[in-house]
């Protein structure tokens, strides 16, 4: 990006813009537990709770639900805790559908099942990845969403080696009472956002950030993405959400680091 100001800041970096994307996934969630898995999970999570979600509860990343908006990698900042939130009390916000979780994804399918456990065959992988986590439960109890740094085809495939995260399609197949609360709202990347709007729940193009064409999209895509006529630019910051994001939640620019530019 450029180095012009506007109303004396300087422009919006990609980052920014995906700081932003990351943020609006939690739109309009209201008072639920935000896990955001992640520092650009967590930038974006705090972000909206900062700006646009006051009612988003969260912890300090471990056990501890802050009501303040902690910096990120400042371990002795000053924290206000307003509740406790150990790991044996999660399970009764998962299980009731009032959690929104943002995790990461080492690959995603063009109906949103998600794999974090291995590359290759679960026999005998290529590469040994996270394992399935909580990713089954999440999927299938409360709304999740995807974060990816760095789009390609390696990550957005046809057919993902292993199902760690429950997509529609298979959602579908569990049958509405064991999947109520499933809910995949959309996977950011550093080239766009994407959402399940469809009637099928196949992948949607929902914006472009800045400096970013259809064609490279779908270049780094290794599934047919469903192209709307007409796709907007992802949301610009504000100013004050600028602020928020250099002075409050991220002054170390951690999510520089993820999205370099």
């Amino acid at each position: 990006m450029s180095d012009d100001t506007t109303n004396g800041s300087a422009s919006p970096t990609r980052a920014d813009y995906c700081a932003i994307a990351v943020a609006e996934c939690f739109r309009g969630d209201g008072e639920i537990m935000a896990n955001a898995i992640g520092n650009m999970q967590a930038i974006g999570g705090r972000l909206a709770r900062a700006s646009f979600e006051p009612d988003l509860v969260m912890t300090d990343g471990v056990a501890s639900l802050a009501a303040n908006d902690i910096p990120m990698g400042v371990p002795d900042a000053p924290k206000v805790v307003e509740g406790w939130m150990p790991y044996r009390n999660l399970f009764d916000v998962v299980w009731s559908g009032r959690r929104h979780v943002m995790m990461g994804a080492t690959q995603v399918d063009r109906f949103g099942n998600q794999n974090i456990a291995c590359i290759g065959d679960y026999a005998q992988p290529k590469v040994q990845l996270l394992g399935v986590r909580g990713a089954p439960g999440n999927t299938v109890n409360h709304v999740t969403s995807y974060w990816v740094p760095k789009h390609s085809n390696r990550v957005f495939v046809e057919t993902v080696d292993v199902v760690s995260g429950v997509g529609y399609d298979r959602a579908a197949a569990l049958g509405e009472a064991e999947s109520r609360f499933h809910e995949i709202r959309r996977v950011v990347s550093n080239l766009g956002t994407f959402d399940f709007d469809t009637p099928d729940h196949a992948m949607r193009v929902r914006s472009l950030h800045p400096g970013v064409t259809i064609d490279e999209v779908v270049e780094a895509t290794g599934f047919e993405l469903v192209i709307p006529d007409d796709i907007p630019e992802s949301r610009a910051p504000s100013a004050e959400e600028l602020r928020l994001l250099n002075e409050v939640i991220d002054p170390k620019n951690f999510r520089g680091n993820e999205v370099p530019g």
